[in-house]
């Protein structure tokens, strides 16, 4: 009976060896833009010992705007995706459509505005000419991602910003792998 219940305990230990933290982001809205065209909006970047501002990631030139989307990523596992519908200029010669923007990279910002910032990039996925595009991504996030932001940018402008994630939430989940 002892050796049964030394196995029963060696098993359940092995088990719980191979438990991790996953964390979960969720961003259930994605959102476009809203400045004036020529006015920059930049995220992030911090201040160097020089008195300039670096690593700041740049808002695209005009106002845009979606119907919808979300976005999520697993912290530990770096699977994720993100859908965007409608994601369109507002204002100009272009309004209503997605203008020269034919692509967009998902970005995920972690400890943004601090000297431990990261940005992780998915790769480029088309954007179709009524502003929809979809993709499902694994990335490598550093050690330590605080409070992550998800960017949707541009290639064509520079990978400036034009969209955003927004009503965030988070969730540890605590998942068993056999």
């Amino acid at each position: 009976m002892k050796k049964l219940s030394l196995a029963v305990t060696l098993a359940a230990g092995s088990v719980m060896a191979f438990a991790q933290n996953h964390t979960i982001v969720r961003w259930n809205q994605i959102v476009g833009i809203i400045t004036a065209p020529g006015i920059d909006n930049p995220i992030g970047g911090f201040t160097d010992a020089n008195g300039n501002k670096v690593e700041q990631i740049h808002g695209g030139a005009g106002p845009w705007s979606t119907r919808g989307g979300s976005a999520h990523v697993n912290l530990t596992s770096g699977e994720g995706s993100f859908d965007v519908e409608g994601l369109v200029l507002n204002g100009g010669a272009a309004s209503g459509t997605p203008g020269a923007i034919n692509s967009v990279v998902g970005t995920i910002v972690c400890n943004a505005g601090t000297t431990a910032q990261a940005v992780v990039d998915t790769p480029a996925v088309e954007l179709s000419a009524k502003g929809n595009a979809e993709l499902s991504f694994k990335l490598t996030f550093p050690a330590g991602c605080q409070t992550p932001l998800f960017l949707i940018r541009a290639p064509q402008a520079g990978l400036r910003w034009i969209a955003t994630g927004a009503n965030t939430s988070a969730s540890t989940v605590n998942t068993i792998a056999y």
